[in-house]
């Protein structure tokens, strides 16, 4: 099976996060896209990181009944900080009948060569990338395999969803109504 592997801290998960994993799917080979929470980025403070297992609901309350989408809690089992390179190694040793695919933004695929180990991602997986606004696929990638998608984008940032919490205004439209519920409901980010 073509799986591609979404990474993403998704605190919380929003509208935009939807939109380009339901897109690749659709117009992409992969068959799957796997949200996989990553509970601690190497690159991000965890100190604002609602806990991982509150943020892989929300996930699963967003996607709820798309067959197509999945979420994975891989990393919460693995070392931290998390980085790809280890799990796309375990996933690969986990399901060998399956093709993994690294779906990123621009903007990081700008910032791969910093990865751990990047040179083994670029010889050993492929890159699904969509465009964001001021970053330009850079030429320079020699050996990397990967592909561009224009997929719809929405200047929406998890970061803006938690000041927008704090403030006490309204998130509707920006995260899917069960999600925003399941927020309000508990608390969260206030």
């Amino acid at each position: 099976m073509n799986i591609g592997l979404y990474f993403g801290s998704f605190n919380p998960i929003h509208i935009g996060h939807l939109i380009i994993a339901n897109h690749v799917v659709e117009h992409t080979s992969l068959e799957q896209v796997w949200f996989v929470v990553t509970p601690q980025n190497p690159f991000k403070p965890s100190n604002v990181l609602l806990n991982e297992y509150n943020r892989l609901h929300l996930v699963n309350v967003a996607i709820e009944g798309n067959e197509k989408l999945r979420s994975s809690d891989v990393e919460f089992k693995l070392p931290r900080p998390s980085y790809t390179i280890d799990t796309l190694t375990y996933l690969t040793e986990k399901y060998p009948t399956h093709n993994f695919s690294i779906i990123m933004g621009s903007d990081s695929f700008q910032n791969l060569p910093k990865w751990k180990n990047y040179e083994l991602l670029a010889r050993d997986y492929t890159f699904i990338v969509y465009q964001r606004p001021g970053f330009i696929v850079p030429n320079d990638l020699a050996g990397i395999n990967y592909s561009i998608v224009s997929a719809p984008l929405l200047d929406i940032s998890a970061t803006g969803i938690r000041k927008t919490i704090k403030e006490g205004k309204s998130i509707r439209y920006i995260v899917p109504d069960a999600v925003r519920a399941e927020i309000e409901n508990n608390g969260y980010y206030k």
